[in-house]
């Protein structure tokens, strides 16, 4: 794919230096021992109900249902991605170590560019798409989300799979309008705290501090979106499938100490997990 490639530095601010400080030491076995089920890597929780059967069986079984709910989740966005062929290009902003990119040029034969501002998350996936023989079509990027350096109306559709509560959404969605052509789709799955009931709950707290994250209120997406030539046409409130993930996750053996926390904001109605999708108008 032809790129506008920028002299501007990746990293631009200390919280960005942190984040990327994050991701880079990031060693967590609930990412690298889930992806190890089948080499797809993800960066995100999981959706629907998992088979109580697992908890009975070996550490294994656990670890493999975690990872079928996480790439069911991937492929619940990737639903609603819309018309997408083999000549098309895709963006999957704050790609973490690739597996939904990957997923995409599976379903798709598309291109497909991930971009991260993680240098180690950066090199692993370009790794994986070399070892399935993907790097002609799928390629992973040291680049900012806010500022990509890709030509204007390049993308059919573009992602960000929990990742958006890393930077300023108007900041964000306006770079994603100028990537799509028009009629191009954008896709998120995001976690967002429920303004409608006030600010953030105690456990939406505990969940950005241990990501190093802000988490955005529901709110912000669409008036971000409005603001930036992205239409919604299908929002989908995925709390409730999400919920049975993090119970597993809760008595697994790669447990991080955050699924309470989880758990909680989205029992109590703090917190939604939701899917929205928006397209690019005129």
């Amino acid at each position: 794919m032809t790129t506008t490639h920028r002299a501007r530095p990746v990293l631009r601010s200390d919280y960005q230096r942190s984040v990327a400080e994050y991701w880079n030491n990031e060693k967590d076995p609930v990412n690298l021992r889930l992806g190890d089920v089948d080499g797809l890597y993800h960066h995100h929780y999981g959706l629907g109900a998992y088979d109580p059967a697992v908890l009975d069986g070996p550490d294994e079984a656990v670890i493999a249902e975690m990872h079928r709910l996480e790439t069911a989740q991937a492929e619940v966005l990737l639903d609603h991605l819309g018309d997408v062929g083999p000549e098309d290009a895709v963006l999957d902003a704050g790609c973490g170590r690739g597996g939904t990119s990957i997923m995409a040029n599976q379903r798709f034969g598309c291109y497909a560019d991930g971009i991260t501002i993680s240098e180690t998350q950066m090199q692993f996936a370009n790794e994986q798409a070399r070892r399935r023989g993907v790097s002609d079509k799928v390629r992973y990027h040291f680049r900012n989300m806010l500022d990509t350096g890709f030509e204007d109306a390049s993308r059919k559709a573009i992602w960000n799979n929990e990742s958006t509560m890393y930077v300023d959404l108007h900041q964000l969605f306006a770079e994603h309008s100028r990537q799509l052509e028009i009629g191009g789709r954008y896709v998120t799955i995001t976690g967002c705290y429920n303004d409608v009931t006030g600010g953030r709950s105690k456990a939406v707290s505990q969940i950005d501090q241990h990501y190093t994250c802000n988490i955005h209120p529901r709110s912000e997406y669409f008036k971000a979106m409005a603001a930036n030539k992205l239409t919604p046409i299908a929002v989908v409130d995925l709390t409730a499938d999400t919920i049975p993930y993090w119970e597993l996750r809760e008595r697994s053996s790669v447990a991080t100490g955050i699924e309470g926390p989880f758990l909680q904001a989205y029992r109590e109605g703090s917190f939604h997990y939701l899917l929205i999708a928006a397209d690019r108008i005129a």
